[in-house]
């Protein structure tokens, strides 16, 4: 798979995807993550500016849709693959990171994840030309109810979220099975040595080995962990009626 993220700032998002779990699967060519530079589309006699004010007036300013479509289409045109009748390539998923859009969730994540080709829209100041977006944008996602001040840390989350479901990213598939959300589910409790810490004991059966009964308790501790924290995640959950009556149950007896 491979990731472009259009910015007015690339090496902020380079500090970032490079290092860690993303920076490890760059490096053995599980992924491509890149950034690429607006400013190098702008007009030349412009001298990299790429915003201008906006119509109708307001405070802030705008960046415009031809650098933007330039740097896409230099994307585009540059894609792995280029080889159809007209010289171009198929169009890659372009998404605008907007707080305008739909918000980020794992069943989403799951679908980009298998895409080859992504491209991701950071905006900045108050937004993009409203025609570019009409002209190229496939999607608009937002990771949350707020406003940033720029795209790129919602593309870099974006990007981490989407990387962590390719094929060899994580160790094993069970790594992302079993974590928060990917199953509708928050992940259970977590522990690690040393057996006792300032008096808090690890639970028993997490030391006994008996594998069967700790599946059991780590489904449990999901559920209730889920029903407790986040109520709205859990009765959309795909379990079963036993497993819900069971999590209401453990706050009754709390």
């Amino acid at each position: 798979m491979r990731i472009d993220i259009l910015t007015l700032f690339p090496e902020m998002c380079e500090r970032v995807f490079n290092e860690s779990i993303t920076g490890r699967a760059i490096k053995n060519g599980l992924i491509s993550i890149n950034a690429v530079d607006i400013r190098a589309y702008a007009e030349p006699q412009r001298k990299s500016r790429v915003d201008d004010a906006p119509y109708g007036g307001g405070s802030g300013m705008i960046m415009q849709a031809e650098p933007i479509a330039r740097c896409f289409e230099d994307v585009w045109r540059k894609s792995a693959g280029e080889n159809s009748a007209d010289g171009m390539p198929e169009k890659p998923y372009f998404i605008y990171m907007s707080p305008a859009g739909s918000v980020l969730t794992q069943e989403k994540v799951k679908e980009l994840s298998k895409k080859p080709h992504l491209v991701l829209l950071c905006g900045h100041y108050e937004g993009v030309d409203e025609r570019v977006i009409e002209e190229y944008i496939d999607e608009e996602i937002s990771i949350g109810d707020y406003v940033l001040t720029g795209g790129e840390m919602p593309a870099l989350v974006l990007s981490d979220a989407v990387a962590r479901m390719i094929d060899g990213v994580l160790s094993s598939e069970e790594a992302v099975s079993g974590e928060s959300h990917y199953n509708g589910l928050l992940e259970h409790p977590q522990y690690t040595r040393p057996p006792v810490w300032r008096g808090r004991e690890v639970p028993e059966v997490l030391l006994s080995g008996h594998h069967a009964n700790i599946k059991k308790w780590q489904r449990e501790q999901s559920l209730i962990k889920t029903y407790k924290r986040r109520p709205d995640l859990f009765y959309k959950a795909d379990i079963s009626d036993a497993e819900r009556e069971f999590a209401e149950n453990q706050e009754k007896t709390d």
